[in-house]
């Protein structure tokens, strides 16, 4: 009887987690246009956090675990007294950064919002840059901020291409995890080995389930669940650093690799791929196009593919605000993927809830003109029943041109279409958006945009002086790119 056993051969790392511990050793971040977003990213994903701090149900999770530690040069959480261990401290930042789902936004294959990483990013940077200053060394600056954001955008962005990891049930998160743990180890000065290390055992982790962003199970979870992933890419990137060994074919192996156990099904067709054909595709090497290309949520704090149904909304306000009894249907035509995450019937149960919910996004603006972060919430919609009875008259029709252009690389439009139509026989006319405001083709129409959300973000937090001495900081690029990140932090601490 002949024996059954495993060859014992430890393989070399596979080449997506080589081909990422390369990039972040030796891309030179050059674009001026890159740069230039990732300014704008820092300020608006910052605004966003402050937003958040407004809001109990996501303060009640920031601080410590143990009440009282004292940590030597903690990790601050911007429009707080929080100084932290680099571990939580990346948790509380990505936490308060994703908590109203109004940062940037990455649309491809998978989805996403790579402006999370900061989390990671800013814990270890700030940490670092005290440290290294009491040690009698440079300090990192906002500069390596920025191309440390450069780099995890690219990561999490190019590997959502081409690979829907949505479509298999896993959260995005995961690619978050994966971006902010090779840009954290190459922060903290790991070499080529260690930063493989930590990047496979990020794959090794797996993935959350999207349980939590779909009815009947959305809820909070999808608030934090980035801070979370950030917090263990910090965690690993430390781990790797110390000496820990990582795990070479942590995607390839058989029966027990990322590939066969999580990622058992192709990202357009869905049906089962042969054993050793289930593998990440890649279309394009790693550079600067993901900042270049992000997409920034300058007038909602809204699911992104409900971002121009809201626009249109609003263009529809003035015609419908006093006929919304007269209203027999409400039609928008969409894209797939505006179908598949976020159209849902039925009650809404909290706030999670709402803002994953296409026609509660579209509602709300139809009948109030505008849609902010207070209108999700419990004592909004109990004391405004016409947002349900819209959304009872609503139909939701794909058209398969928005469909096609929205994977379209020299399109990518998250395209909505909206028409109103009366009991009387008569309708609106139908409203399209095809690009959002945040969108490269209309970025340099949201740029004054996104700084007035800022100083609204700002004026949360911060006296009017205060709040003007940021918002001079920040238009002033080179003095924000050599200010030590240490001092670029505490212009965000309270007292």
């Amino acid at each position: 009887m002949s024996a059954t056993f495993d060859t014992n051969e430890r393989p070399d790392y596979d080449k997506v987690i080589q081909d990422i511990a390369d990039y972040v050793l030796t891309y030179d971040v050059t674009s001026e246009e890159a740069l230039t977003t990732a300014r704008y990213c820092l300020m608006d994903t910052l605004g966003c956090g402050l937003l958040a701090l407004r809001f109990p149900e996501c303060t009640k999770l920031l601080g410590p675990v143990v009440e009282g530690t004292q940590v030597p040069f903690g990790a601050r959480v911007p429009g707080t007294d929080l100084s932290l261990d680099p571990i939580k401290g990346a948790w509380d930042i990505g936490c308060i950064i994703r908590w109203l789902d109004y940062n940037d936004t990455w649309l491809a294959a998978e989805w996403g919002h790579p402006s999370d990483n900061l989390g990671a990013i800013l814990a270890v940077t700030d940490h670092l840059s005290q440290r290294r200053v009491a040690e009698g060394e440079a300090p990192l600056t906002v500069m390596d901020v920025l191309k440390a954001m450069v780099l995890a955008h690219e990561i999490q962005g190019v590997i959502a291409l081409e690979n829907s990891f949505n479509r298999v049930g896993l959260d995005h998160v995961l690619l978050v995890r994966v971006a902010s743990t090779a840009v954290a180890a190459k922060l903290m000065g790991g070499n080529r080995e260690q930063i493989m290390a930590a990047v496979s055992h990020a794959w090794v982790d797996g993935s959350a389930l999207r349980t939590y962003r779909h009815a009947p199970n959305a809820g909070s979870r999808k608030s934090w669940a980035a801070g979370d992933a950030t917090s263990r890419a910090v965690k690993l990137a430390d781990m790797a650093m110390r000496g820990e060994m990582g795990v070479p074919g942590a995607l390839s192996a058989p029966q027990w690799g990322f590939y066969d156990v999580s990622f058992s099904k192709t990202n357009r067709d869905q049906k089962l791929k042969p054993e050793g054909e289930r593998q990440l595709t890649f279309s394009q090497t790693y550079g600067s196009y993901v900042m270049e290309n992000v997409l920034f949520k300058v007038s909602f704090p809204a699911e992104f593919h409900a971002q121009t149904a809201a626009e249109a909304a609003v263009k529809l306000h003035n015609q419908v605000k006093d006929r919304l009894d007269d209203i027999d249907r409400v039609v928008i035509h969409t894209h797939e993927s505006a179908i598949r995450i976020i159209s849902k019937v039925g009650n809404l149960a909290n706030p999670a809830d709402r803002d994953h919910c296409l026609q509660y996004m579209t509602a709300v603006p139809l009948a109030f003109g505008n849609l902010i972060a207070e209108h999700y919430e419990d004592d909004f919609h109990r004391a405004n029943p016409i947002i349900d009875q819209l959304r009872d008259k609503m139909e939701v029709v794909e058209e398969p041109r928005f469909t096609r252009e929205y994977l379209e690389a020299d399109k990518r439009s998250i395209a909505n279409a909206l028409q109103v139509f009366f009991k009387d026989g008569s309708s609106t006319e139908q409203v399209t958006v095809e690009y959002p405001l945040g969108h490269r083709r209309r970025r340099d129409e949201a740029k004054p945009e996104l700084e007035r959300k800022f100083a609204a973000n700002l004026a949360t937090r911060f006296t009017a002086g205060r709040s003007e001495a940021i918002l001079t900081l920040f238009k002033d690029p080179q003095r924000l790119h050599d200010m030590p990140v240490h001092r670029f932090v505490e212009q965000f601490v309270t007292a």
